[in-house]
């Protein structure tokens, strides 16, 4: 059996990710591994994952740990693995959308305070949240037929 350490690409057997490809990124403790197919080329997101619910393939790509999503791609082709495991190559655009997504989710954070320490001042950036916004209800028929009569009611 292959031991499970950094780069080494394995098959995801349980969940809804179950029969696709994945890469160990990082041991996050003895039960848990930080995986990532990436998304744009086998389908699963990079997320915590459970060790039975990997199985190990032969083959393994080097990479860092934590390594970025294009990263990784790019040591998928090197190694020639897109051709073995039978993937296909994401288009170049989806690759820039995804530096996009990235880059945006790490400028939403907005500089709250500034504080001057000496000639050098830091920033503090505090993460934003957007609220949801609710669903205005519809009123059926009779919603609105109650309401009419409770008004005339209340003017006698």
């Amino acid at each position: 059996m292959a031991a499970l350490t950094v780069g080494r690409v394995c098959m995801k057997i349980a969940g809804r990710e179950a029969g696709r490809y994945c890469v160990i990124l990082k041991k996050l403790d003895e039960n848990f591994f930080l995986i990532t197919g990436p998304k744009i080329l086998t389908g699963v997101k990079r997320r915590r994952c459970n060790v039975d619910h990997l199985e190990p393939t032969p083959f393994s790509i080097e990479i860092e740990p934590e390594a970025s999503e294009k990263s990784v791609i790019e040591a998928y082709e090197k190694s020639g693995l897109l051709k073995k495991l039978g993937l296909k190559k994401p288009s170049p655009e989806l690759v820039k959308e995804l530096e996009k997504k990235a880059e945006k989710e790490e400028g939403e954070t907005k500089p709250k305070e500034t504080k001057k320490e000496g000639k050098k001042a830091i920033t503090i950036k505090i993460p934003t949240l957007k609220k949801p916004k609710k669903a205005e209800k519809k009123k059926t028929k009779k919603a609105k037929k109650r309401t009419e009569k409770a008004d005339t009611k209340k003017k006698k």
